[in-house]
């Protein structure tokens, strides 16, 4: 991170910040700017609020395109995750349209202990059970096999995971969108704290030290209280 934001800088680019929902060095350095060096600190993955969304198989994913837009990342590896995606997206068309009748199905279900279909059911409903794998689908099921494939277990894999945990992917993906609303706000550089009397004597003291760069970055300030937070707000007319 050092690395990049010093090529950034002399080129008179803006810095690369990756977000909390973003990469887990992000976590790390809004944690230590956020909550200082003072103690020992070891970046665990309990430190992140958004784990689900911090996932090793997504990595790529998720960082690619922004090393890419960076240079460091060669076009041909960008094109190979648009591709992925491209494919992650096919899998799950091609599951949610597919139907599986019980007397094809069946037999495979009894043998996970997973109850038996009364009526056709689409393929993509059978991989969201707890004890059913795409793959396990796609060598056992004649139909599943001969519509995937011609995807490679990577993508399978990843196809598999988005469907299964969908629920609370989503979900954490609308946390995400609500806090970066407090993300977007940003606070002058030279904000002149001391004019806003209201605010609790130690969240004065620990914006003027921190010097946060957002309402959101401000929020996460040990010993900040969300009133402190919301008086910042008004006092910026926001």
């Amino acid at each position: 991170m050092a690395g990049i934001n010093a090529h950034l800088k002399v080129k008179e680019e803006a810095p690369l910040i990756l977000k909390r929902s973003e990469a887990y060095i992000g976590v790390l350095v809004d944690d230590l700017i956020s909550k200082g060096t003072e103690e020992p600190y070891r970046m665990f993955t309990s430190r992140a609020e958004f784990r689900t969304l911090l996932r090793q198989d997504n990595a790529d994913l998720r960082l690619t395109p922004i090393s890419h837009k960076l240079g460091l990342a060669s076009a041909e590896r960008n094109e190979r995750v648009n591709q992925k995606l491209e494919a992650v997206d096919k899998i799950k068309k091609i599951l949610s349209e597919l139907s599986l009748d019980p007397t094809e199905t069946n037999q495979f279900l009894e043998e996970r202990k997973s109850a038996a279909l009364s009526q056709k059911q689409k393929a993509i409903q059978l991989v969201v059970r707890p004890n059913i794998s795409l793959l396990e689908m796609t060598s056992s099921l004649e139909k599943v096999h001969n519509l995937l494939n011609v995807f490679d277990l990577e993508t399978i894999l990843q196809a598999e995971t988005q469907i299964k945990y969908e629920v609370y992917i989503d979900k954490e993906k609308e946390i995400v969108a609500r806090m970066s609303q407090l993300e977007d706000l940003l606070i002058p550089e030279q904000f002149d704290y001391d004019k806003i009397q209201s605010l609790s004597t130690e969240a004065q003291q620990k914006f003027k030290k921190i010097r946060p760069r957002t309402l959101g970055q401000a929020s996460r300030i040990s010993g900040v209280n969300p009133s402190d937070v919301q008086i910042l707000m008004v006092y910026m007319g926001r």
